[in-house]
């Protein structure tokens, strides 16, 4: 996004020959006021910058944080989709050459903290992942040797019994997307559909059950929280010894 400056008004004056002598008396003084101008021949000041923006770079749009969950909106009489319509609406109004992409934002139900800062985490905002290390900063010594299963969301880790379980991005990826949908049955085709749709080669169902197997085995003793349900598919069954660390995370929904 740049900013243009208005630009300064001049007037030109256009000079003709006398039809009569010249007369070297002082004139009158002219109609206009002063004061008027003196404003109009003034530079106009400049307008403010986005901010600081870095030497080398330039502002090319601006991310806008709402922060409000199903519930409220529905007691304000709304909802999140009719409220991204509006913004869009707007946006499309004031700037019609503004392209807009708009991603809702998941935690598990219960989850606390506000809603702002839910969707601040999930979409990686600098300043909040910076306030959230630094709050966390103390709790890491006691994440060293704790018993049972932490499946660390913003941190992409799972930890058993304080070691690392060692899963690859995909078998992470595909833990992450059952534990944010805890108790729901995720069949197969969904699981393709969602994780694989950028690969060029998307996988079977059978190579589906293989992914599993493997993570499943990596969970070692704590395996049973990813539950097989005959004939339909997966789901992820949180107990005792499940801890989940920071879970907010962008959802693979688009408005």
């Amino acid at each position: 996004m740049s900013l243009a400056l208005a630009p300064t008004v001049r007037t030109a004056t256009t000079l003709t020959a006398p039809s009569s002598p010249v007369s070297l008396a002082p004139r009158p003084a002219q109609s206009v006021p002063a004061a008027a101008a003196a404003q109009a021949s003034a530079p106009r000041p400049a307008q403010p910058r986005v901010r600081a923006v870095p030497e080398g770079t330039e502002a090319r749009g601006f991310v806008l944080y709402v922060g409000i969950d199903e519930s409220k909106a529905e007691a304000d009489g709304t909802t999140l989709h009719r409220i991204v319509e509006a913004l869009r609406a707007l946006t499309a109004d004031i700037a019609p050459s503004a392209e807009t992409y708009a991603a809702v934002a998941l935690a598990p139900e219960g989850a606390g903290g506000r809603d702002v800062d839910v969707v601040r985490l999930a979409l990686q905002d600098p300043a909040a992942l910076a306030k959230q290390r630094e709050a966390q900063g103390a709790a890491d010594d006691t994440d060293r040797h704790p018993n049972g299963v932490i499946i660390d969301i913003s941190r992409k880790r799972v930890l058993l019994d304080g070691e690392a379980a060692g899963l690859t991005y995909k078998e992470f990826e595909l833990l992450q997307y059952l534990v944010l949908r805890e108790g729901r049955t995720i069949d197969r085709h969904e699981l393709i559909e969602r994780l694989w749709a950028a690969d060029e080669e998307a996988p079977n169902e059978r190579t589906i059950d293989v992914h599993v197997r493997r993570l499943r085995s990596k969970l070692a003793h704590y395996q049973d929280i990813v539950r097989t349900v005959r004939g339909v598919g997966y789901r992820f069954d949180r107990h005792a010894d499940v801890s989940i660390r920071q879970a907010s995370t962008p959802s693979p929904d688009v408005f």
